[in-house]
């Protein structure tokens, strides 16, 4: 089935530009488009999209205060925010309003569409949701992530779990929760992207951790990286 998105930004060439990256993407359909958190809600309550992609800056509405009004009234409803803001404090904000996952607006396409499933409505995104998990650019996660640590928020994976990772594994697993790309992992690894990726769903599958979130929590409450890495 077709996942229904809504885009609300307040730069037409924004969501021109999300728009069209989206068409390239197999299963996914932009049905309707808003420029602040008055529209945003008008277009929700008409269109019921099944996720909403959500610029945190906008002109007569912050992001963060129409994610609250657009939760308090669907609050079973998905938001992706897609921002060019990197401060773990405003993040972890819009976490806790109820986004359900945070992508910086210089992310890759391939990037997209991973968080775009991530989201989508199965039993590995129900199982995460549940945990508390959330969808985070891997660019941004090593930082959100330590700032989540420090507010002793609670763990999201049981300390002391019993990974049984390869050194290769564990090896691919330290890049990934450093924000390398898939990529950029096989590139410095001699590997190729293929053999990256089969690696990364195996780590996922032994760790039953499915977002890179996850992942970041998990090596550093294993002590497999350190936040000074």
């Amino acid at each position: 089935m077709t996942c229904t998105l809504l885009l609300v930004d307040d730069h037409a060439l924004i969501r021109a530009g999300v728009r069209a990256l989206i068409q390239d993407i197999p299963g996914y359909t932009v049905i309707g488009e808003a420029s602040d958190g008055a529209q945003l809600l008008e277009q929700f309550h008409v269109l019921q999209p099944d996720m909403v992609l959500l610029d945190l800056s906008m002109k007569h509405t912050s992001g963060l205060d129409a994610l609250q009004q657009l939760k308090s009234a669907y609050p079973r409803c998905k938001v992706l925010i897609l921002s060019m803001h990197t401060d773990p404090e405003l993040i972890m904000c819009a976490l806790e309003a109820g986004a359900h996952g945070y992508l910086l607006k210089d992310t890759s396409a391939n990037e997209l569409e991973h968080a775009l499933r991530a989201l989508r409505n199965n039993e590995r995104y129900l199982r995460a949701l549940r945990n508390n998990e959330r969808y985070l650019s891997p660019a941004i996660a090593h930082t959100v992530i330590s700032q989540a640590l420090v507010r002793s928020q609670g763990p999201a994976v049981p300390v002391g779990h019993s990974h049984n990772l390869t050194p290769r594994q564990l090896e691919i697993l330290r890049l990934i929760v450093g924000g390398k790309s898939t990529r950029e992992i096989a590139h410095g690894l001699g590997l190729s992207i293929k053999t990256v990726e089969a690696h990364r769903s195996q780590i996922m599958k032994r760790l039953q951790i499915f977002d890179v979130a996850g992942l970041v929590l998990f090596a550093v409450r294993e002590k497999i990286i350190s936040l000074d890495d």
